[in-house]
């Protein structure tokens, strides 16, 4: 059984996971005290994947919750489902890292790593499968909204760590969000809550088919394999689909095409940068509910021949499905979609160019020297992102047949 522990970690971490974990109790039928009150025996075949089962039929998260202050944690303890999680895995400090990435990864965050890396430890030592993924939902900065000035060292110094650390990064932004919540769902003023919510149907589309039976199966490590074609561009855009305002929701009738269409639409991609810019290395489309796996391929090959442009031509057939056969709580169909597009570079590049004014300056850099961080790692980090934009414009360029010239070159000069 493939089981998947999740750590949430700060305070975007733990609001959003809040949140998921309020989706998955939902779907697998858990109350707020962790006791089973679903009605299909579906919901508790697989519910092992997210959660482990204590004395008295009680169902535990498997979750890692982490801070450097207590807040965060407070709130989502005394929160609707507070009283589910294991209390010894809420692991935090009191000093808070004050938008210093520097603390956060050196000075307050080393003293708390080895009390978060002893429960980490206990709960996969509990696992049976032995293969490890990681995959992360990481927020990166709005285009145009920021809450700290020093966002772009933060970012970039993170890119440095995710680019090497991480097998899989779902690429979200709070601005793709709000967008989405204005235009799509006629939200006048849509809260974190919301923004948080949108997250958590993704987070759990990209998991059910570990969680329910399916037609089409697709785990982490399928998703990996399939969607990244060179280890270092491991940045996706996720959507999700349908999302429609409450009040138009009877208007629209959810069939294949439908989703479809909604899924691959620019405005629904839940990171600043439009897949138009750019093109598609792969993509992944997860299918939820009762349909015919048929007419999903037929709706696929649709898409790719119709946009054929927008995808890479050296990657045949480029776009995995999977259909799952349970839909989530309140819909009839959804469908989730993951996509490796070389737009993303737009975002890596708009945080980079204001890492580079900032940096040229050295303006802030004290708050980071002072706590044992050395310039050099600054500019690593910042070579090393200017360099996965590079990487990803070479992709976008890249045309079938270049590559042979070159070899039949090296003949003759040998």
């Amino acid at each position: 059984m493939r089981e998947i522990l999740h750590i949430q970690a700060g305070q975007c971490g733990n609001q959003i996971g809040g949140k998921f974990w309020e989706v998955v109790c939902d779907e697998h039928g858990i109350d707020a005290k962790g006791k089973y009150v679903g009605n299909s025996r579906l919901q508790q075949e697989r519910v092992n994947v997210y959660f482990n089962e204590a004395s008295g039929g009680r169902y535990v998260p498997r979750a890692v919750l982490m801070d450097l202050e207590p807040g965060t944690m407070d709130s989502l303890r005394t929160g609707p489902i507070g009283q589910i999680f294991r209390p010894d895995n809420f692991v935090f400090g009191q000093n808070g890292a004050g938008n210093n990435w520097a603390k956060g990864h050196y000075t307050e965050g080393a003293e708390l790593i080895d009390s978060v890396l002893d429960v980490v430890r206990k709960e996969a030592e509990n696992c049976e499968y032995p293969d490890r993924m990681m995959l992360t939902f990481s927020v990166f900065p709005s285009p145009k909204v920021s809450d700290t000035v020093v966002e772009p060292y933060n970012a970039t110094l993170s890119v440095h760590q995710l680019v090497e650390n991480a097998d899989e990064c779902m690429v979200l932004d709070n601005e793709a969000l709000y967008d989405i919540c204005f235009r799509t769902l006629k939200l006048t003023n849509p809260s974190f809550g919301d923004l948080n919510h949108l997250i958590s149907t993704t987070m759990s589309g990209v998991t059910c088919c570990l969680r329910f039976p399916g037609q089409l199966n697709s785990d982490l490590r399928k998703l990996a394999v399939n969607l990244i074609p060179f280890p270092r561009l491991h940045f996706f855009m996720v959507g999700f689909a349908p999302l429609t305002s409450r009040g138009s929701q009877q208007y629209r009738a959810l069939t294949i095409p439908e989703l479809t269409q909604q899924m691959w639409d620019a405005k629904n991609m839940m990171c600043a940068a439009d897949p138009r810019h750019g093109r598609y290395l792969t993509a992944s489309a997860m299918f939820r509910g009762k349909m015919s796996t048929k007419e999903v391929d037929e709706q696929m090959i649709n898409v790719q021949n119709k946009n054929s442009s927008y995808f890479v031509e050296w990657i045949p057939n480029n776009v995995k499905s999977s259909v799952c056969d349970i839909p989530p709580t309140g819909l009839s169909m959804s469908s989730t979609f993951v996509g490796n597009s070389t737009s993303i570079q737009e975002m890596f590049r708009r945080v980079s160019e204001q890492f580079t004014v900032m940096f040229r300056r050295k303006a802030f850099l004290h708050w980071y020297t002072g706590e044992g961080m050395d310039e050099m790692e600054f500019t690593e980090a910042e070579s090393n992102m200017n360099d996965l934009v590079s990487e990803y414009q070479q992709y976008q360029e890249a045309v079938v047949g270049e590559e042979e010239d070159e070899y039949d070159e090296e003949a003759v000069e040998n």
